[in-house]
């Protein structure tokens, strides 16, 4: 028997929006998916291997383009009292359809604007600089680089041209702010594609009107609650249009999905991809750490083994992968105290930057960017009480949080991860 997800009745209250990086970003992690748009079986495309498709893939890289996309999630979350206010808020992702507008030159400079019936909440990207902006509550935040660090982004991407690259993401990622794109998503899920998977080509489909290919990462674990990732690709310009992440939990929608309406593959024009502060907003900036060259690379993949921070253990492989965090203060977390959880951050992340921006977003006294959210009850609402302590269960991922201090998170069962911190 199925477990069927239930849809979030409440919306997201004022300035919600800052909880984002730390709800969707784990409820989500990494996978973001595309529905099921218009489906076509009748195709004359040639026929691909998945290793030719995954090939050409990779060869064509990011592109310019815009369109609109829907995105949509079935996660089986409890319902969130974040308040009545309808709206464009990233919280929204956690539940329900959400339409988004994607404009990118296949470089630096992207926009992103999540669309509400009467308001928006957008994210605009320009190499070292990045700004978001609701409408609900007219303020603009810039997030840059000092100029230490400016230079040092600047010398990377001249080094990465000089490889033959096309650059790099500059903040995305870096601010909290991010929003998910049918395209950046496809290509995470195709470049991790063949670890502990098998990869197939399923019949052509049409999405946003253009024919395209079907590729499906089956994972081979049988204790995931991945049951697959389907991505469809465009047939021409080799750019992914749609993902679907399904569960094993629910085989009649996919948890996550995500995917264009409309797409024109056009460069934006300038006006698009620059930032213009509207008239009225207020503006707040914020000077972003950038990583050392050690935690960069101590981030990497392929750098993990031996070389995980203080307090992070990894148990298990590919999609049975458990993370660990150890001395974790969860409640001073939940409250906005940094004071309290100085030490655990700087040990989990490994990163005094990180810290640093956290502390400036979260000032001692407990008065951060999120005054009027109660993450106390949000927190509450999204777990539920068990022995030693909570667990947050979705259709993708579970995380157990202990009352000693340790967080497990994983895209598996909640079993699993109580019987590891046992």
């Amino acid at each position: 028997m199925t477990e069927k997800t239930r849809p979030l009745s409440a919306r997201a209250a004022r300035r919600a929006r800052w909880a984002v990086p730390t709800v969707v970003g784990v409820v989500v992690a990494g996978a973001f998916v595309g529905p099921a748009l218009v489906a076509n079986a009748d195709s004359d495309l040639p026929d691909l291997t998945p290793e030719q498709l995954l090939d050409k893939v990779a060869a064509a890289g990011p592109t310019a383009l815009s369109g609109t996309a829907v995105y949509t999630a079935r996660l089986g979350l409890p319902e969130i009292p974040l308040g009545d206010i309808a709206g464009a808020d990233p919280v929204n992702l956690l539940g329900g359809s959400s339409t988004l507008r994607v404009w990118t030159d296949g470089t630096e400079r992207s926009r992103v604007a999540l669309l509400g019936a009467t308001s928006e909440y957008s994210v605009v990207t320009d190499g070292p600089e990045a700004w978001t902006y609701s409408s609900d509550d007219e303020e603009v935040v810039h997030y840059t680089l000092s100029k230490a660090d400016r230079a040092r982004f600047d010398a990377m991407q001249e080094h990465a041209r000089g490889d033959g690259a096309t650059g790099t993401s500059g903040m995305a990622g870096v601010h909290g702010g991010d929003l998910p794109t049918p395209q950046e998503a496809g290509r995470e899920a195709l470049a991790r594609a063949e670890q502990d998977a098998t990869i197939t080509v399923e019949a052509p489909t049409t999405v946003a009107g253009r024919p395209a290919y079907q590729v499906v990462v089956d994972p081979t674990s049988t204790t995931t609650l991945v049951d697959r990732i389907v991505v469809a690709v465009d047939a021409r310009t080799w750019t992914p249009l749609r993902v679907q992440a399904w569960s094993t939990t629910d085989a009649d929608a996919p948890a996550l999905e995500m995917g264009f309406t409309d797409v024109s593959f056009a460069s934006p024009p300038d006006s698009v991809l620059s930032f213009t502060s509207p008239p009225g907003a207020s503006t707040r900036d914020v000077v972003v750490p950038m990583p050392s060259a050690r935690d960069m690379a101590q981030a990497r993949p392929d750098h993990l083994e031996g070389g995980l921070p203080d307090g992070v253990s990894v148990t298990g492989t590919g999609w049975d992968s458990v993370v660990e965090l150890s001395d974790v203060d969860v409640a001073a977390l939940v409250q906005g105290d940094p004071a309290q959880v100085a030490q655990g951050f700087r040990k989990t992340f490994g990163s005094r930057g990180a810290q640093e921006l956290y502390e400036k977003w979260v000032p001692a006294e407990g008065e951060g960017p999120v005054p009027d959210l109660d993450t106390a009850a949000l927190y509450d609402s999204l777990t539920t009480p068990v022995d030693g302590g909570r667990v947050l269960r979705s259709a993708l991922l579970s995380v157990l949080v202990l009352d000693d201090g340790r967080v497990l998170v994983g895209a598996v069962p909640v079993d699993v991860l109580q019987d590891l911190a046992r």
